[in-house]
């Protein structure tokens, strides 16, 4: 029986829920958080890098007030999932594949697996990413959604050649678990002015995420490890070259990213018959965290991917190798 697991329901601003540890396969402890009210279907809400349970609270409710049950996910290294270093502030995943066993241990679970269906995949970032593995590993969803997947990095091109090699020569030395270079510290976003911010271009939702890091420094994360750079960048090309699911896809993107890769999202979306790109002016990184018009337009046109009428139905978890 899994245990419960701490939850700022103050901080999330989201519905009625409760939160859950689980345990992965390799014995990672994560936190699943769980919005069960909805009987229209389920959200299954993949995280960025860096983000956390309570992030997403304001989603949850919006989705609960459309009718929708929803669940979240702390990865691990992140959140208020077990880390994977010493010094808590890297980032850090041994191989990127093993985000899917956080996927497996959420799917599994007997709270998760009594939501409502139909299923509705949806991965922010580096949780699109993890989103996108997990369709081609068979998830037992209806429609996927993404908003500004990490399916390419954008490094600038004066350090790119040296942000192939170095991983690899880090990881070589045992020096795989040092911070990559020139990115930030735990408490950057904590700091940092709304002013040029990457992410939102809406104050409110600024001041909602500053709240939320400056209450619990467990919600906090810097840079990634080298480790993780070297394993998000071999990921991200695996994901340009894969054959794409016949599952209906939205790709959301913001003409203001500076975050993740646009060419890589078109370059996917061009190969993938059932997906389509649809982009918002002037928004950032954070779709669901932008203005209100945005939010909504990027959730309207999420959960127009989903039947109308479908009749719940329980399906097992999908237990990819």
């Amino acid at each position: 029986m899994a245990e419960a697991a701490p939850y700022f329901e103050d901080l999330a601003e989201g519905p009625a829920g409760r939160t859950r540890w689980v345990r992965t396969d390799d014995g990672v402890r994560v936190r699943i958080g769980i919005w069960p009210e909805g009987s229209k279907g389920t959200v299954l809400l993949f995280p960025g890098r860096c983000e956390y349970i309570e992030k997403y609270g304001r989603t949850a409710a919006e989705l609960h007030r459309r009718g929708y049950a929803s669940v979240a996910i702390d990865w691990r290294g992140q959140g208020l999932a077990d880390r994977l270093l010493g010094n808590p502030a890297i980032g850090h995943v041994a191989r990127f594949a093993d985000y899917q066993r956080d996927v497996r241990a959420m799917l599994d679970d007997p709270a998760v697996q009594a939501l409502p269906r139909p299923w509705l995949l949806l991965g922010h970032s580096m949780g699109g990413a993890i989103a996108l593995r997990t369709l081609l590993d068979g998830a037992p969803v209806q429609g996927a959604a993404f908003s500004a997947p990490m399916w390419g990095i954008l490094i600038e091109p004066k350090v790119r050649i040296v942000s192939k090699v170095l991983p690899v020569t880090a990881r070589a030395l045992g020096l795989g678990a040092r911070q990559a270079p020139t990115t930030n510290g735990a408490d950057f976003l904590l700091h940092a002015e709304f002013a040029g911010n990457e992410l939102t271009t809406d104050q409110d939702m600024w001041a909602y995420l500053k709240r939320q890091l400056a209450a619990d420094t467990r919600f906090r994360l810097g840079g990634p490890s080298l480790t993780w750079l070297g394993e998000a960048l071999t990921e991200t090309r695996a994901l340009v070259a894969a054959p794409k699911p016949d599952i209906p896809a939205l790709v959301g993107l913001g003409t203001n990213e500076r975050i993740v890769d646009p060419d890589a999202m078109r370059r996917i979306v061009e190969r993938w018959p059932s997906a389509r790109l649809i982009t918002f002016d002037g928004a950032e990184h954070e779709l669901l965290m932008e203005r209100s018009e945005t939010r909504d337009k990027f959730l309207d046109e999420a959960l127009a991917l989903l039947p109308s009428g479908a009749a719940p139905q329980l399906q097992p978890a999908p237990h990819p190798p």
